[in-house]
């Protein structure tokens, strides 16, 4: 009888995560979200730039390698702060050739400078969930201010991690040439559009 209850208990509990996932729901509100300090999730996120390629499509290059940090506080988006760093050498382009061309000295420089960093300068509501986000951005040295488009996508506890969790979505433009990043122009074009997905997960 005992054996048969373990088993039972067992079984109850390897059915609870699947049936949280099932029903999991995503609040939209922000005021639901814990103040504190939120670190992106390794698993689940998505940054890469694309640029016009002789004015056939736009070429994708994305990141490997991103970690960010994200102080969420009582106002909110317009109060909260985020940092973004970028391994530059993980850039992936699905070019071997490609990615040793981008991380040299003609482009990335990685090797005088690793890292592509984002941090954040203020914050404009354009709507209930959404805003427009403007930071730092420093490229190979160069620092200059981008705007980007930021969807807040919900918050909850994740039913897999436990963590409280928020999620965004992020989109916007720079010209590289303002990071002196002017190869191969005008071959491949100077606007550079970024496209983020990202999770940011409470510290427990």
């Amino acid at each position: 009888m005992k054996t048969r209850a373990l088993l039972l208990a067992l079984i109850m509990l390897a059915a609870c995560t699947p049936l949280q996932v099932v029903t999991h729901h995503v609040s939209s509100s922000k005021s639901s979200v814990p103040v504190g300090r939120y670190q992106l999730d390794p698993h689940h996120w998505n940054v890469s730039f694309d640029v016009d390629h002789l004015h056939y499509a736009r070429f994708v290059i994305r990141f490997d390698k991103v970690t960010g940090q994200l102080d969420w506080r009582a106002d909110g988006m317009t109060g909260s702060a985020v940092r973004v760093t970028i391994d530059a050498s993980s850039v992936n382009t699905n070019v071997p050739l490609l990615d040793r061309m981008v991380k040299g000295p003609n482009i990335f420089d990685v090797e005088r400078y690793p890292d592509i960093t984002f941090a954040s300068t203020s914050f404009q509501r354009t709507g209930e969930n959404k805003g427009t986000l403007t930071g730092d951005m420093t490229i190979r040295g160069t620092t200059r201010p981008v705007t980007l488009n930021v969807i807040f996508n919900g918050h909850a506890v994740d039913p897999l991690t436990k963590l409280e969790t928020l999620g965004f979505s992020a989109d916007g433009h720079f010209n590289r040439s303002q990071f002196g990043l002017t190869t191969w122009y005008p071959a491949v074009g100077d606007d550079v559009h970024v496209a983020i997905q990202a999770e940011f997960a409470k510290a427990p």
